[in-house]
């Protein structure tokens, strides 16, 4: 079955950087789109970056442009959020997903890793 693994949260201070990683299985993971969300205590879950299948299109959040760049190694089966300059603001709980269609619904979600930025 498919299965969306995301790592790399922790706890960092304010102005750290942090690297998640989220590893695909049980999809041809070259022909989805991959996605980045995020879900704050009490918040409802909110879009943080998408990369198309092909890398030709990339998408941030305004709250985190400049900030994260999401990248993805198809032969590895991965997709990645580097996150630097990190505030408290950004603390949440960071899911991958993936959607095989260029619009619509997320096909596969993660469990999600908690990033925690303290002040």
């Amino acid at each position: 079955q498919v299965q969306l693994v995301e790592s790399g949260g922790g706890l960092v201070q304010a102005g750290g950087s942090l690297r998640l990683s989220c590893a695909a299985s049980g999809l041809t993971f070259s022909s989805y789109s991959m996605g980045w969300f995020r879900q704050a205590p009490g918040k409802e879950r909110e879009f943080v970056a998408r990369i198309t299948r092909n890398v030709r299109i990339i998408y941030y959040a305004d709250s985190v442009k400049g900030r994260f760049t999401i990248s993805r190694d198809n032969a590895k089966n991965t997709v990645y959020l580097q996150m630097n300059s990190l505030k408290p603001e950004d603390t949440a709980v960071y899911y991958c997903a993936a959607r095989y269609d260029s619009s619509g619904a997320y096909d596969y979600w993660g469990q999600g890793t908690q990033v925690t930025v303290s002040s």
